[in-house]
């Protein structure tokens, strides 16, 4: 297993499919870290945690979820991080060789593979859960202007609340955004949505744009820099 391919090939996709993980106008409870150790990921794991469709920012493997009492929910998918140190080992290791400190050592990367499951993926006794900080949450109204724009929108799209991600999916011509609360102002709230019913036009349904009509089942919103 190429662990570097793997890792590779992951955020590929993530920027292909126009993924910004680092900028998004809505809150979780922070930075991606694990539940039991409550120690944050470092390095490329920050990436490929905060891409995840999910808003608690808890992970944990397997076997951590078993201990606490707990299960993954079946049919549930992981999602991969890497562990990596640097070592000076004995001659004679089979490992990749970087650099020489002295005739008999030499130091290598040790890097592996883990599997992740997040919090929302498991289930829990409530004793656990109650122990762990609650998200931080935002009291706006709506801007009605918008929302008067959104409600005389001809034959519109569907639109779901839900996860930590804001995307159109021409497949079910359907619009998904975070819960309303977890936007940081209205303005974010609405420049999103509105964003996502731009891409929503371009459907069959509607303008029958071609890079919409020929699109992936899914287009990840991009939000857009303050």
């Amino acid at each position: 297993m190429d662990v570097y391919q793997i890792i590779t090939d992951k955020i590929v996709n993530l920027l292909e499919g126009g993924i910004v993980p680092w900028r998004r106008p809505w809150t979780s409870t922070g930075m991606p870290r694990n539940l039991v150790s409550k120690k944050p990921y470092r390095g490329v794991n920050v990436f490929l945690l905060s891409a995840s469709k999910y808003v608690s920012p808890f992970w944990l493997t397997m076997r951590q979820a078993n201990e606490l009492g707990g299960q993954i929910r079946k049919g549930e998918e992981s999602t991969a991080v890497v562990f990596w140190k640097i070592d000076d080992v004995k001659r004679g290791t089979e490992d990749l060789e970087v650099e020489e400190t002295d005739p008999k050592t030499r130091r290598r990367f040790l890097l592996r593979l883990y599997r992740v499951w997040n919090l929302e993926q498991c289930e829990l006794s409530q004793s656990v859960l109650d122990k762990l900080p609650k998200i931080e949450t935002h009291q706006h109204d709506p801007i009605q202007a918008i929302e008067k724009i959104i409600a005389g929108m001809p034959n519109p799209p569907e639109i779901v609340r839900g996860g930590s991600k804001a995307f159109y999916s021409p497949l079910t011509d359907r619009i998904t955004l975070p819960p309303r609360e977890l936007f940081i102002s209205a303005e974010e709230e609405a420049a999103t949505q509105t964003h996502e019913l731009i891409h929503s036009s371009g459907s069959e349904k509607r303008l029958a744009r071609e890079g919409i009509c020929e699109a992936a089942p899914v287009r990840p919103s991009i939000p857009r820099k303050s």
